[in-house]
């Protein structure tokens, strides 16, 4: 009897040390970083629905994780058998079995950059991100046709345009439409926050939840004999030419949606942040007296609107009857034509102290600034008229 028990202890002993055994070796090499894979790096495509178990031995054949049969294990009966997400995943340095399964359970995938360049319209920034392969254009552009992510700060807003903010973004390569766009519209957020907020503290409708324009606006006659701000010449076309009413808001800026309109047209305007401040103050001064905008962008906001932009304006086009067309309509126009940076933002929350009502292309990607009409009359002859008269002469004599 003695016998059989000391035998049967002897067994126990040798079960329990080879399952000890057995487990260390089992947690030795699930411990152990590995790196199986030629070259600096490998990049394994998750597709959604893979199995885990395929998922393990494609991360097996990569040779980023040893044996695929011990991450099960371990998987299963320590991490709780979790779900494994979908995606891009880049692995570039030995790892543990564990450590690989972690950025799997979390999801831990590779972002792609995306650029959002100053002064997209909500199209155009639709596009740019469906052409890095984020998203579909139809699903950003429903997203972005929805204002209720800015109901808050400009309960006007029938899309988001204007609130899209300009930047680098980086994204996962799934990222859905409704992720993408509320992270455009939060950056535009903290960067108001942060850059143009603090310019506006003594502002009545800064310090409370921003309205529009309301009903009860008051519309200022376009003045007929105003000269345009940019770079067409004087008097080409008015409201009364035009046979149409102007139409303005009252003062320069009255809310959050009005300063970001007069800023997305600065940032069409101008991509100097030295002129900013200059160009803003330029609206501002026409506002302040009831003087038509005359702003080329909003012509080409307008035609595109109806999808005839060429990349040219031409006389006839300062004549159409759409509200963006600040030719013929006075003030502001109804909505952003663009997406502003905070540079523009700001240069509209605190113009240049100017008596600027006009300015002009140099050509060169500056301007030149004047405070009456006779003077940019001969800013005009200058920079548009014997400029490009030089040019021709010079490129005919070879």
């Amino acid at each position: 009897m003695r016998r059989v028990l000391l035998a049967l202890v002897m067994l126990a002993l040798l079960v329990v040390g080879a399952a000890a055994g057995a487990a260390w070796w089992l947690n030795d090499r699930l411990e152990t970083p590995y790196r199986g894979w030629p070259g600096d790096e490998v990049l394994l495509s998750i597709e959604p629905g893979t199995s885990a178990t395929a998922i393990l031995q494609r991360l097996e054949r990569a040779g980023v994780i040893e044996n695929a049969r011990l991450a099960r294990l371990h998987l299963v009966y320590r991490a709780g058998d979790p779900p494994l997400h979908a995606g891009d995943y880049r692995f570039d340095r030995a790892a543990t079995a564990p450590e690989v399964l972690e950025r799997l359970v979390e999801g831990d995938v590779v972002t792609y950059l995306v650029t959002l360049i100053e002064g997209l319209t909500l199209e155009e920034s639709a596009q740019a991100i469906a052409a890095a392969d984020f998203s579909t254009l139809e699903a950003l552009l429903a997203e972005m046709r929805d204002p209720s992510r800015i109901a808050d700060l400009d309960p006007e807003a029938e899309t988001l345009e204007g609130y899209l903010y300009p930047e680098t973004y980086r994204f996962r390569r799934d990222a859905p439409a409704s992720l993408i766009v509320d992270r455009l519209v939060e950056t535009f957020r903290e960067r108001f926050a942060r850059d143009v907020a603090p310019l506006l503290a003594g502002v009545a409708w800064a310090d409370v939840d921003v309205a529009g324009r309301g009903p009860d606006a008051t519309p200022r006659a376009l003045e007929a004999s105003s000269a345009p701000a940019g770079d067409r010449l004087p008097g080409e076309v008015s409201a009364q030419e035009a046979g149409l009413d102007g139409r303005s808001t009252i003062g320069p800026v009255t809310s959050l949606r009005e300063l970001v309109v007069l800023a997305s047209i600065v940032e069409r305007e101008t991509q100097l942040d030295a002129e900013r401040g200059q160009v803003a103050s330029v609206y501002v001064n026409r506002l302040e007296r009831s003087i038509g905008l005359y702003a080329d962008p909003t012509i080409v906001y307008a035609l595109k609107r109806s999808g005839r932009w060429d990349g040219n304006i031409r006389k006839a086009d300062l004549q159409m009857d759409d509200p963006y067309n600040t030719y013929v309509y006075g003030g502001l126009p109804p909505g952003p034509i663009c997406s502003p940076t905070a540079a523009s933002l700001a240069a509209v929350a605190a113009p240049d102290d100017t008596n600027y009502l006009y300015f002009v292309s140099r050509n060169d990607g500056t301007h030149v600034f004047a405070e009456t009409l006779a003077e940019h009359n001969r800013n005009v002859y200058t920079w548009q008229k014997l400029y490009w008269r030089e040019r021709r002469r010079a490129a005919a004599d070879g």
